[in-house]
């Protein structure tokens, strides 16, 4: 199983880093060129974009094309892939799961990465017992593995409505989506929280104590996602809240020279 690098342009230092950590671990990878606000389609001031649960910044906007951008891939390849945002720190464990994965079918979706917030989990896999049925999760999307099915039930959910990655995925209850248990990957930025010195300085495009919180419309589409989630918790009484800790990480992998197929 191949790994798409969502990699803006000129970000060589994190370019760098996920092809020495992608090698080190045996996994075939491509880049692919994330998308900026002044390549964002549709345009950063278009209707579509105010469809979610409050006003998103281009940032954010751009996030989210970029994630198109791989799922878009991923349903042209006919095969699963490992999404990574180039800031995704990666356990050794991760080769063993994907090749497991692999194999599988009936999947459509499993994130590898905790952030921090507890997630609603049910069963093991009969056929894989390094994931659990994920019900809920709430956050994080710089980690995971997405299967062709998965990737237009995306696409589709997110041509409806817009949002930040992470929730377009967390709130598609059409996927079938699981968890890697134990978590094989964080983001960089969550590294200090699990007390690890993350192997390279990295700062988020998205500040999130200024987001703008909207009008009647964006509130009460927060409320119906709330809600939302209330009634999935409720219909999962057998599922339990677990906090993930991640697998041992390895400091910074070694930086060979470039070669990506």
């Amino acid at each position: 199983m191949r790994a798409l690098v969502l990699n803006l342009a000129g970000a060589e230092e994190r370019m760098t880093f996920q092809r020495g950590q992608l090698e080190r671990l045996g996994i075939a990878f491509e880049r692919v060129e994330a998308v900026t606000p002044e390549t964002l389609q549709p345009p950063a001031d278009d209707p579509y974009w105010d469809r979610w649960e409050r006003p998103m910044r281009d940032a954010e906007k751009a996030i989210l094309g970029s994630h198109r951008a791989a799922w878009a891939r991923i349903a042209a390849m006919g095969a699963p892939a490992l999404v990574l945002e180039d800031d995704a720190w990666l356990g050794d464990g991760v080769p063993a799961l994907l090749a497991e994965l692999e194999v599988l079918a009936g999947i459509d979706h499993v994130t590898l990465e905790t952030r921090g917030r507890r997630k609603l989990l049910g069963r093991r896999h009969r056929d894989c017992r390094g994931i659990q049925r994920l019900w809920q999760d709430r956050t994080g999307a710089a980690a995971y593995v997405l299967w062709p099915a998965g990737a237009r039930k995306l696409l589709a959910r997110s041509a409806a409505r817009p949002g930040l990655a992470d929730a377009v995925i967390c709130a598609a209850y059409e996927l079938s989506s699981w968890q890697a248990v134990p978590a094989l990957a964080i983001q960089m930025d969550q590294a200090r929280a699990y007390g690890l010195e993350p192997p390279m300085s990295t700062q988020s495009s998205v500040l999130p104590h200024v987001r703008p919180k909207g009008g009647l419309a964006f509130r009460l589409r927060r409320i119906g996602a709330q809600l939302r989630m209330g009634l999935r918790a409720l219909a999962h009484p057998l599922a339990k809240r677990v906090l993930l800790a991640p697998e041992t990480l390895q400091s910074s992998p070694s930086r060979s020279s470039p070669s990506a197929p």
